[in-house]
């Protein structure tokens, strides 16, 4: 009989920031029975993914193993952990389990895809617990930039593991729970196998803030503004969304919200009673009557997103609103790494405009991280004195460092990236062996693999734009008038001062009217060197290689 083990295996998040989905497994070598924490999705850049909409974790390995699968656990509605949910639901088709506000967006995700509501399943607060396979799941309320966050107490046959998700120890949250030490040690004061625990912050060496701080600091900001005050952080931190509209009702404010994504999380927040009290907010259409100075818009885009609200004002003109000399523009949200550029450029658009723009540079007075910082991380391993910790979510360099934080406090540590699956069964963690992973990528309606070569084709046109050449043979064989070719983002002319495409032509003339009988009578060759002969014509004259297609086309 094989001898069971207890096994963890990072799939997304664990190596970079986001797309999070963690796997754990117990059972026979290679035949465990499995439960899947986060579905999450990453957002691309036209650098490295232009075209594509949203980049999902590769779930071949578990979609293999699909009908080994006894749950899915969502901790938290950051898109980054339930992002995917619906995306991959067709090929997982185990059942969901979430937290009431948690459910609520993963069951609207799971509507628009056309896949059951039902899947999704509420589960109330620790001490609930859900029956999945050997595995015994509660939800442990905790702290973070979103309401009903929660770590997940994991029960096996071999020992506990405490699942943080993304935390920070906030204790004034103002929405959603605070952070509650009693009950992380209550769960914790008969043995914690392994702490998974989020490393996002592990280089930030001062104690995290509270949500509480905020607010004031907001306050005086928006009661001095003189023109139309526009705000934007995260739309899930509808703690935020709340502070600001508060802010903005006190100075005497009409409050709009724009954007798809914010009026969605404050719908979902209200309807599961996770919010209450939010202020009144006054349709898009009733702001243009309102004057500038009584207005205060709630929008999405923190991080640059092109067809998000900000992006649209700072280009001109949104939903018939446009910001005005004079006008402030909150960004109260941090700028999350890679997404530098695209903020920048709303900012220059703005002060273009004449708009006063105020960021996180003003010494972190109108924003706080949802995410637990170095102090606070040696905190909850204090607090739950795990054998092992795993750190996770998080880049390298990140996890690396969260190890040497462990050994701080005698914790053996692993240092697992995506792919690294890890033995947690005896009493240190060992590293089992590797699988593939990789990313997915949701381009319009079609999911592709990232070695696919689309994307890798689209960069490659970017880089070196485009040629179609196109010729056409009789039944004999015979060239039936020169090759014509289309030129797409390249020059119009070369070094030599004539029309590139006239160049090109020319030099794919010349060949076929010299070549052999045999070459002419097989298509493969002849777009072969037709490819090869536009390529470097186009080196010559342009100094790139262009990507090139060949169309032959034969008179029957």
């Amino acid at each position: 009989m094989s001898q069971n083990r207890l096994m963890y295996l990072p799939l997304g998040g664990a190596g970079e920031i986001g797309m999070n989905c963690y796997v754990y497994g117990y059972g026979p070598v290679d035949a465990e029975r499995l439960i899947v924490v986060d579905l999450g999705v990453t957002f691309p850049d036209m650098d490295g993914s232009p075209g594509v909409d949203l980049i999902l974790p590769d779930v071949a390995w578990l979609e293999a193993r699909a009908d080994k699968i006894d749950a899915i656990f969502i901790t938290h509605a950051h898109e980054d952990h339930v992002g995917a949910v619906a995306h991959t639901y067709h090929r997982l088709k185990a059942p969901i389990y979430a937290r009431a506000f948690t459910a609520n967006i993963a069951r609207r995700k799971m509507d628009e895809h056309g896949h059951p509501e039902e899947a999704v399943q509420t589960v109330s607060a620790w001490p609930q617990t859900v029956d999945a396979g050997p595995f015994k799941v509660g939800f442990l309320p905790i702290s973070h930039s979103i309401p009903e966050s929660s770590a997940l107490v994991i029960d096996s046959p071999d020992g506990r593991i405490v699942h943080t998700g993304d935390f920070k120890l906030d204790k004034t949250p103002l929405v959603g729970e605070a952070f509650d030490p009693d009950a992380f040690a209550e769960v914790s004061k008969d043995g914690v196998k392994a702490l998974v625990c989020d490393s996002t912050n592990v280089f930030s060496r001062e104690p995290g803030r509270s949500e509480s701080t905020v607010g004031p600091e907001i306050e005086k900001l928006v009661s001095k503004a003189k023109g139309m005050v526009v705000a934007t952080t995260f739309a899930s931190n509808v703690a935020r969304v709340k502070t600001l509209a508060e802010a903005g009702e006190r100075a005497g404010r009409s409050i709009v919200l724009l954007g798809r994504a914010m009026r969605r999380m404050v719908e979902a927040a209200t309807e599961t009673g996770v919010l209450k009290g939010f202020p009144k907010t006054v349709p898009v259409e009733d702001a243009r009557q309102i004057p500038r100075e009584n207005l205060m818009l709630l929008v999405t885009g923190s991080q640059g997103e092109r067809r998000a609200a900000s992006a649209q004002l700072a280009r001109g003109k949104y939903n018939g609103i446009e910001m005005k000399e004079g006008d402030l523009f909150l960004f109260s949200s941090k700028t999350i790494p890679g997404n530098e550029r695209d903020v920048l450029r709303i900012v220059n658009q703005f002060s273009e405009q004449g708009v006063d723009v105020v960021d996180e540079s003003s010494e972190g007075h109108f924003h706080v991280s949802g995410h637990a910082n170095r102090p606070d991380l040696q905190t909850m391993h204090e607090i739950v004195k795990p054998q092992i910790l795993v750190p996770m979510h998080g880049e390298h360099r990140h996890l690396r460092e969260h190890v040497k934080l462990g050994k701080v406090n005698k914790i053996k540590g692993v240092l697992a990236v995506n792919g690294t699956m890890v033995d947690l069964s005896g009493n240190k963690p060992t590293i089992a062996g590797y699988v593939e992973t990789g990313r997915t990528y949701l381009d319009g309606s079609t999911q592709i693999g990232a070695l696919d070569g689309i994307v890798r084709d689209r960069i490659r046109m970017a880089l070196n734009g485009h040629v179609l050449v196109t010729v056409i043979l009789d039944e004999e064989d015979e060239p039936v008038g020169p090759p014509w070719c289309e030129l797409m983002g390249l020059p119009e002319k070369g070094r030599s001062g004539a029309a590139l495409v006239d160049v090109l032509e020319e030099d794919l003339s010349q060949f076929l009217n010299r070549a052999a009988e045999k070459t002419l009578a097989d298509d493969s060759k002849i777009e072969d060197e037709l490819r090869r002969i536009t390529r470097n014509s186009a080196r010559d004259e342009i100094g790139k290689k262009p990507e090139v297609t060949v169309i032959v086309s034969r008179l029957a």
